[in-house]
């Protein structure tokens, strides 16, 4: 493993950081705390600092001359999650923890941004991109309707995540898909109530959700080919306000995620007309409301190619893996990618045994992996310049 001197040297720092962050989790567009910290570490670096983009997020400029420009994203926001791991830098804000280890991806980049202050890549220009709400509310996406890119222009963007179940001191890079795209429903089904006794005189909305499930999970299991990856789950189920009276409505909420654009295309139109078949066979009503969240997350191949380079050069050859299958959860990074070409990559986080998963409350970031994190993100922005440079 190469990890340059005062960057090692930086490990205790980076610690404490994370550990700070990860005591004071904020989440999606209520980041000040957090913000105000990176903002300040920024600026004792000698960064130039833009506070406000996209609500919350922050971005540092370092620039090294005339050349092209490469950016390095990092997600900041928490989860509403309540943590139960009793470490004692737990987190200090009820039900609220960061159990996706975004405080690291944060602590990772402001540690590469230290060290490239002091030893500029180029020339050209770096932008550290720090980025609010990627829980669910698509902070990337913001940023960008912001003017993120018109404003600071970059040439290529690298992002990176922890990857629990994946060994420490391992990387993995895909070239194409690495997640899904995120898409979310919720059908109501509307038929009319009656006693529980006396089903003959309603029509059960609960008896129609039973069929819909079934009919939406042969949509993926006998509409999609099987190599076309694809998941339809139903998360939520609202009916009913009492044990003897079948209700008059049922409501159907969850998400849907997918690779190919055509796949995606198929399945909202095959599930609204599903639904609506079901509940016009048993004379009631659907409604569904389906909404893309994300888009799919797809690594531009000659960027993966540089991603893949600078991985092993931190970690050399043998303990990078280019053949995991891609995960079918979903990252808003992917809105960055589909403004500008770049690479999405997975840090290995160790052990993911005891519950100590993505979005677990006994989730637990591994601070051993903050120099390698903070190497990469060097790496990755002296090749991007030197590359684009040749």
């Amino acid at each position: 493993m190469r990890i340059a001197d005062d960057i090692q040297a930086m490990a205790p720092q980076l610690t404490e950081w994370r550990r700070d962050l990860h005591a004071h989790p904020e989440t999606a567009f209520e980041e000040h705390r957090t913000a105000t910290f990176i903002a300040g570490e920024l600026r004792a670096m000698g960064l130039e600092v833009h506070e406000g983009i996209g609500g919350t997020g922050v971005v540092g400029i370092l620039r090294n001359g005339a050349g092209w420009s490469v950016g390095l994203r990092a997600d900041i926001d928490a989860l509403d999650v309540t943590e139960t791991t009793g470490l004692p830098y737990a987190s200090t804000a009820p039900g609220k923890m960061h159990a996706c280890g975004h405080d690291g991806h944060t602590t990772m980049l402001l540690g590469a941004a230290r060290h490239m202050a002091a030893n500029p890549p180029g020339p050209g220009t770096v932008v550290f991109i720090f980025q609010p709400a990627e829980e669910n509310e698509g902070g990337a996406r913001v940023m960008i309707e912001d003017g993120l890119f018109e404003r600071f222009p970059v040439d290529q963007v690298y992002s990176m995540h922890n990857w629990p179940g994946l060994e420490t001191g391992r990387f993995a890079v895909h070239s194409g898909p690495v997640m899904a795209a995120f898409d979310t429903f919720e059908l109501r089904l509307i038929g009319r109530g009656s006693h529980g006794a006396m089903p003959h005189e309603g029509i059960d909305p609960i008896t129609l959700a039973a069929q819909v499930q079934m009919s939406w999970q042969t949509l993926v299991s006998r509409a999609i080919a099987p190599v076309d990856p694809a998941v339809i789950s139903i998360t939520q189920l609202f009916a009913g306000d009492t044990l003897n009276v079948i209700p008059e409505r049922i409501t159907l909420r969850g998400t849907v995620r997918t690779f190919r654009p055509e796949t995606r295309d198929f399945l909202e139109a095959e599930m609204a007309h599903r639904a609506q078949a079901i509940a016009d066979a048993y004379h009631a009503r659907a409604e569904l409301d389906y909404t893309r969240r994300y888009p799919a997350t797809i690594n531009d191949a000659s960027a993966a190619a540089l991603a893949l380079e600078a991985a092993q050069s931190v970690v050399g050859e043998d303990a990078v893996d280019a053949a995991l299958p891609p995960s079918m959860a979903a990252e808003d990074f992917a809105f960055m990618l589909n403004d500008r070409p770049g690479a999405y990559i997975w840090i290995g986080n160790g052990s993911a045994e005891g519950g100590r998963n993505l979005h677990s409350p006994n989730y637990n970031f591994n601070d051993d992996i903050l120099p390698i994190g903070a190497q990469y993100f060097c790496d990755v922005a002296a090749r991007a310049l030197s590359r684009t440079n040749d």
